[in-house]
């Protein structure tokens, strides 16, 4: 019986796509996303243990910086050369950070990570 190999998927070559949310920055440019809580358990936990309908989430000063740049055209390494010339040193280290990041907002189906074509 052969062993599959796992693909290791480099997230600097995908496209990052944001989801269809609301959000809005404020004065100082932090970005809040509105996240509405749809479902069967999200309705009940609403009715029964008085759950928000919305949940916002609060980028922090990278992501507030990255979010507005995402336009389903660049690729994450793409959007790590204004982050690095923003941020400096503070991005460092740039690539993994940066990946995690995507990685992170692609989990909670807050952006959508397509292939190159």
């Amino acid at each position: 019986m052969a062993r599959r190999s796992k693909q290791q998927v480099n997230y600097l070559d995908l496209i990052p796509v944001r989801a269809d949310l609301a959000w809005s920055a404020d004065e100082a440019g932090i970005i809040t996303l509105e996240i509405e809580n749809r479902g069967l358990m999200n309705t009940i936990a609403q009715k029964v243990f008085h759950k928000p309908r919305i949940s916002y989430v609060h980028l922090d000063e990278m992501g507030s910086f990255l979010w507005p740049l995402i336009d389903g055209q660049r690729t994450v390494c793409d959007l790590a050369a204004p982050v690095k010339e923003r941020f400096g040193e503070e991005a460092e280290p740039l690539y993994p950070r940066i990946a995690k990041y995507f990685q992170i907002l692609a989990s909670y189906n807050f952006v959508r990570l397509t292939p190159k074509s």
